[in-house]
C-alpha cells in the first residue's frame, strides 16, 4: 500500500501526427525460372536458325548446266581410202548460277566420244554469270576425217542398225567472288546422243549431271 508521499512519474504521450508520408520499398521482381528458361531457349533457337540460314545462302554451289538444244549438222562415215568419220554438232548450253555472288568462268569445254573413247572437243571463251542468273553459250564441234581403228566393228554394226550412239561432255570451270576470296567451282554434264546417219537426225538424247 503506497503512502501519500509516494508518487509515480509518467512521460507525456507524443501528439498524433495529422499527416505522414509512408514509403513502401518492394523487393525486386524475379520472373519464375521456367519463364526465364523458355525465353533463353527462344533466343538461342533464333540465333541458330539465323546462322544456318546465312550459311545456306552464302555457301558456294557448283553451277547448273543444261543443254537446251543439240543440232546435228552432219554425220558421215567414209570408207575410202580408210574408214573415217565426219561429225558436226551444234549445242546451246545454259549455265545457271545458284549463288548470291557473280560467277566468272574461264571456259566452257564440250567434248564428244564414241563408246567411251573421246573423239574431240571444242572450247569456248569465258564470261560472267550474275548472281541468281543464267547465261547461254553456243558451241559447235566439228570433227572431220577421224580415223576409226579400234571401234570399226562396233561402228559397222551401228551403221547396219541405223543408229550411232555418241556421248558428249560439257564442263564449266569458274571462280566465285565471295568477298575477298576466290572459290573454284566446276559444273559438268554428260549426254548420250543417238543419231540416224541415214536422215541426219537425232533420234534420242539423254543428259545427266556428272
Amino acid at each position: 500500500m503506497t503512502s501519500k508521499n509516494d508518487y509515480v512519474l509518467y512521460s507525456s504521450v507524443p501528439p498524433i501526427p495529422t499527416s505522414q508520408n509512408v514509403v513502401v520499398v518492394l523487393p525486386l521482381y524475379h520472373p519464375p525460372p521456367r519463364r526465364r528458361r523458355v525465353r533463353q531457349f527462344l533466343v538461342s533457337a533464333t540465333s541458330i536458325l539465323v546462322f544456318f540460314l546465312a550459311f545456306y545462302l552464302l555457301y558456294p554451289s557448283d553451277p547448273d548446266i543444261q543443254v537446251t538444244r543439240v543440232r546435228l549438222n552432219h554425220v558421215r562415215v567414209n570408207s575410202s581410202p580408210s574408214l573415217t568419220l565426219d561429225l558436226s554438232f551444234s549445242l546451246s548450253v545454259k549455265v545457271y548460277n545458284r549463288d548470291f555472288f557473280s560467277l566468272d568462268y574461264s571456259s566452257l569445254v564440250v567434248s564428244v566420244g564414241y563408246r567411251g573413247r573421246k573423239l574431240g572437243y571444242v572450247s569456248s571463251e569465258g564470261g560472267r554469270v550474275r548472281a541468281r542468273a543464267s547465261s547461254y553459250v553456243n558451241a559447235t564441234l566439228d570433227l572431220n576425217g577421224f580415223e576409226v581403228l579400234y571401234d570399226v566393228f562396233y561402228l559397222l554394226e551401228d551403221l547396219a542398225k541405223g543408229v550411232i550412239p555418241f556421248d558428249t561432255g560439257t564442263e564449266v570451270n569458274g571462280e566465285l567472288g565471295l568477298f575477298f576470296f576466290k572459290i573454284p567451282l566446276k559444273g559438268r554434264l554428260s549426254c548420250n546422243v543417238y543419231v540416224n546417219p541415214n536422215n541426219q537426225t537425232i533420234v534420242q538424247q539423254d543428259c545427266y549431271p556428272m
